[in-house]
């Protein structure tokens, strides 16, 4: 029987008894269905079968980055969290909970941020930007560091807003923190094949000498990891890529701005490629660079026909004029009649 036809059996029961003990019996029987209901409630908490979370409003200041966080909060800004400071200011609150644990015996943080260094960063700057009265709402957590890299990352692998490389780095950090370098343990436990989290770490082991070359190494995503690791070998394909990835920093320190990622790349790709021993460019029509003495590309020979050659000066491949006036001259001799 349904508890709304034991309610109705029990309000006819109490009109054919008209004693004045049948009123205080059914009070007392709904008494006890609350008291059971809160045992049971209790016993599911007890056994894991409900897990109770705790949200709190706090002071942001009293809340500091896990180590292991897989965001570079010292690149957030203003213009990276527009879309969130203008939500949370529409809604008047922070909607979604950040995901955080207790620091015990800390005088200056009572919680890091395992998740959330956004909504973090976002409601500090809305405290300090007339918004005195936004609190930072945090839900509390009690888990290992393991497990708190695993649920960060299955919160922000779909968002568009972190960088391939910040998610590269803190996978290249996981794997020798967690998984003692066994990237198939790694890949189980984040339930991804191996070869998807291989173009991650790749990317992520791209040495500081190549990374030199571009300005925003942030816009580098895994796509760009497998041309970059072509540079790496052998040794002397290597020197040239990490003097080229130097010329171009200088250059780009220069002017004042940063060439386009696919722009250094091929710049890179072009600077590796060996020296001519012999002066006078092939008269084939595959396309082949020519570089200077110290290996710098000067320009690249698209093709030559009966109509002509077809030429690409690649000023930005860190060669000088000279060695731009040097080339024309040979390629006028090989080629004007």
């Amino acid at each position: 029987m349904s508890r709304k036809n034991t309610g109705f059996a029990a309000d006819l029961a109490a009109g054919i008894d008209l004693s004045d003990d049948a009123e205080p019996s059914r009070r007392s029987s709904i008494a006890a269905n609350v008291l059971t209901g809160r045992s049971n409630r209790l016993a599911d908490l007890a056994s894991g079968a409900v897990v109770h979370r705790t949200h709190e409003l706090v002071d942001p200041i009293r809340c500091r980055m896990w180590a292991g966080h897989n965001r570079e909060y010292g690149l957030l800004n203003e213009e990276r969290c527009e879309d969130l400071i203008e939500s949370i200011k529409a809604q008047g609150r922070q909607e979604i909970p950040a995901i955080v644990r207790r620091v015990p015996g800390n005088p200056d943080y009572d919680f890091e941020v395992i998740c959330g260094a956004r909504r973090h960063w976002a409601i500090s700057w809305l405290r300090a930007h007339n918004y005195p009265d936004f609190k930072f709402l945090i839900d509390v957590r009690e888990i290992g560091d393991e497990e708190a890299f695993r649920l960060a990352d299955i919160e922000n692998r779909a968002r568009d807003d972190l960088t391939d490389l910040e998610r590269a780095r803190d996978y290249l950090r996981a794997l020798s923190a967690y998984y003692e370098g066994r990237q198939k343990t790694m890949a189980e436990r984040l339930k991804v094949s191996e070869s998807w989290l291989t173009r991650y770490l790749d990317l992520a082991r791209i040495p500081d000498e190549l990374m030199v070359a571009f300005r925003k190494p942030q816009e580098l995503g895994i796509r760009n990891a497998i041309a970059l690791k072509a540079l790496l070998k052998p040794d002397d394909r290597r020197a040239r890529a990490y003097a080229a990835a130097e010329n171009l920093r200088e250059q780009q320190q220069e002017i004042g701005s940063e060439m386009p990622v696919l722009d250094v790349i091929k710049a890179l790709m072009l600077a590796t490629d060996p020296p001519k021993k012999s002066g006078s460019p092939k008269k084939s029509g595959i396309a082949h660079t020519v570089s200077s003495e110290d290996g710098k590309p000067v320009l690249r020979i698209e093709g030559a026909d009966r109509k002509g050659v077809r030429l690409t000066l690649l000023h930005k491949g860190g060669a000088s004029r000279g060695d731009v006036e040097t080339a024309l001259r040979k390629i006028l001799d090989s080629h004007w009649p």
